[in-house]
């Protein structure tokens, strides 16, 4: 990971909890289809910085490392959830076209 930034481990830790049992569903269409994973059968947040977001996905019977970089660099917690639901938009429309 680079610099934090404004995200301390206990935001990552909060903000990864929030995906992990909220949004599980999104964590993995996400993978799926921005990180080259379409066969990916589960996806969880394991961490994130001010650049990107970390992902534990379960493919091909094994669990990888993945990493997603966000649009910009985010300089504050607000754009968390922006660029959460930018990558969750784009992700669908991936998979469904």
């Amino acid at each position: 990971m680079t610099d934090a930034g404004p995200f301390t481990d206990d935001v990552v830790r909060q903000i990864m909890r929030h995906m992990n049992e909220d949004h599980a569903a999104d964590c993995l269409t996400i993978c799926r289809a921005l990180a080259g994973r379409p066969g990916a059968t589960a996806a969880r947040m394991t961490g994130m910085d001010a650049d990107g977001i970390d992902f534990a996905v379960m493919d091909g019977g094994a669990e990888r490392p993945v990493r997603i970089p966000f649009a910009e660099r985010l300089t504050e917690r607000p754009q968390v959830r922006r660029e959460v639901v930018r990558m969750t938009e784009e992700a669908r429309a991936a998979l469904s076209g």
